[in-house]
């Protein structure tokens, strides 16, 4: 049997006012670390992300998918679409293929005229529109015990950017397919915006 890349902890919170994405960098295949550097956290549209957990090749397929999908709508519409329209779409590609699934947990989240949203998809296609937070992938029972004992109802962005930090680095201390690198991103109505280095540093001086 071929091995693949997989293995992850990603995880959205929804914010006053805006999104916060968190992922590691690590890809194994069974044992080995087959990569520290691996990209988990995608811009889809101007101000929506997308959190892949699972087999790499298929979540870059589907990012590529919906990539293409909304810059040919705001072709032809002249708008963006909405967050929940990505998701619906996203759902009808995962439950066409449900014999032959493409292997992953899917996070989205964004801004758009409704205001932040946050959805998470099953390999077959469940949709479901998470009111607060979300995590997937191997490490996420570990994850999810942080989040939902530190979590506050629509945290402030700063205060949602820490906690998903603080989720993430737990995860990668008990789950051996998680690690490396923390990974964050920040949506807005103004903006999309990767943590950098020098700020992510900052962030993780406060855990």
């Amino acid at each position: 049997m071929v091995e693949v890349f997989k293995g992850t902890t990603t995880v959205g919170v929804l914010c006053d006012g805006g999104v916060v994405l968190a992922s590691e960098s690590r890809a194994t295949m069974g044992n080995f670390i087959a990569s520290s550097t691996a990209k988990k956290i995608y811009q889809v549209d101007d101000l929506v992300g997308l959190t892949t957990a699972g087999v790499v090749g298929d979540a870059q397929s589907l990012v590529r998918i919906t990539q293409v999908e909304a810059r040919l709508h705001r072709m032809q519409r002249g708008e963006p679409m909405t967050v929940k329209a990505i998701a619906s779409m996203l759902s009808n590609i995962l439950s066409n293929r449900r014999y032959y699934p493409y292997m992953v947990q899917l996070v989205l989240g964004g801004v758009d005229r409704y205001g932040p949203k946050l959805f998470s998809l099953d390999a077959v296609g469940g949709q479901i529109e998470e009111r607060n937070l979300v995590s997937t992938g191997s490490g996420s029972p570990i994850a999810y015990g942080v989040l939902e004992s530190e979590y506050r109802s629509r945290p402030s962005l700063d205060d949602g950017t820490t906690l998903a930090a603080k989720a993430i680095r737990t995860a990668m201390k008990r789950d051996s397919a998680s690690g490396d690198k923390v990974e964050l991103v920040r949506i807005t109505k103004e903006s999309y915006e990767e943590v950098g280095d020098l700020k992510l540093q900052e962030i993780m001086n406060l855990l």
